[in-house]
């Protein structure tokens, strides 16, 4: 199963991470949109984003380049036909994704295998809309993708050790550290986390701190980079509040439900950074 191609299906901020690091890591890629206009924007994200590690003297502007020139833009589906991988990378819609693999599954050559970048819902049932369940895994990115090292590498119980094996290797071939886990809602890193940022919103909702306390506990008292709230923010409360309704389908656990807070916020259009206001103001 030798990777050499690879398609990358939506060019927002994950999809066009994945597009830059696949195409530094030698791969000729093509980056799907659905109109022009996003498909622009997300390629001119890709330039800034290597024109910004040339000022810093991270790339040479002949690297960056050769990087540029390996990567093409479509709005067609039909435009990866000739892939060997495919990643999806668009919106956390159940309904979205298993339309988009069932078409794509009848476009792209049936060995080319088929990747979700899913954080959160079961990947068996994405797998189910296609005829390639034993090519079908997931390569779930973290945000933002060119500096995130990690990627959790996880297969289904139809995926084929062969496939596994491919897209374990692809990973470590883009730079990341891949981890295996198994196909449950959040797998590993957000089994953990969900319920710890629902947990920091309960602790602020019902008045165990400011905010900022809050943040600077967790950030000097555990030493994370971030504290949770700002995480929240920055992740986006629409995006936490989807996945938290997701996990606790799935497991029937009061510490996956999301707080009345966060309901409350998602419903007033308060989502964090992406809208200027959540837990904290960024106009």
């Amino acid at each position: 199963m030798g990777i050499a191609r690879v398609g990358v299906v939506g060019c927002g901020q994950m999809g066009a991470g994945i597009v830059e690091i696949s195409a530094k890591a030698g791969y000729e890629v093509v980056a799907r949109e659905v109109n022009e206009e996003l498909l622009d924007r997300g390629l001119g994200r890709i330039q800034k984003s290597l024109s910004k590690a040339v000022s810093r003297g991270k790339l040479e502007e002949a690297e960056k380049e050769a990087i540029l020139s390996r990567i093409t833009g479509t709005t067609e589906l039909a435009g990866l036909s000739d892939c060997d991988l495919v990643i999806e990378a668009v919106p956390e819609d159940k309904e979205l994704k298993m339309a988009l693999f069932a078409e794509l599954d009848g476009l792209v050559k049936p060995e080319a295998i088929f990747c979700t970048n899913t954080s959160s819902l079961v990947v068996t049932e994405l797998a189910m809309s296609t005829k390639r369940v034993d090519r079908f895994a997931c390569l779930h990115f973290f945000n933002p993708v060119p500096v995130m090292k990690l990627v959790e590498v996880v297969r289904t119980i139809l995926t084929s050790d062969e496939t596994f094996d491919a897209i374990f290797d692809f990973a470590k071939k883009v730079g990341k550290t891949p981890i295996a886990a198994k196909d449950n809602s959040g797998f590993i890193v957000n089994r953990l986390l969900i319920p710890y940022l629902l947990d920091a919103i309960r602790c602020y909702e019902q008045g165990l701190g400011s905010r900022e306390d809050i943040d600077t506990g967790m950030k000097l008292g555990c030493g994370h980079p971030m504290g949770p709230l700002e995480l929240c923010d920055f992740i986006g409360l629409d995006t936490m509040y989807f996945v938290a309704e997701v996990m606790f389908d799935e497991y029937r656990e009061p510490r996956f439900a999301p707080p009345g807070l966060l309901k409350r916020m998602v419903k007033a259009g308060q989502l964090g950074r992406k809208t200027g206001k959540g837990f904290y103001d960024y106009s």
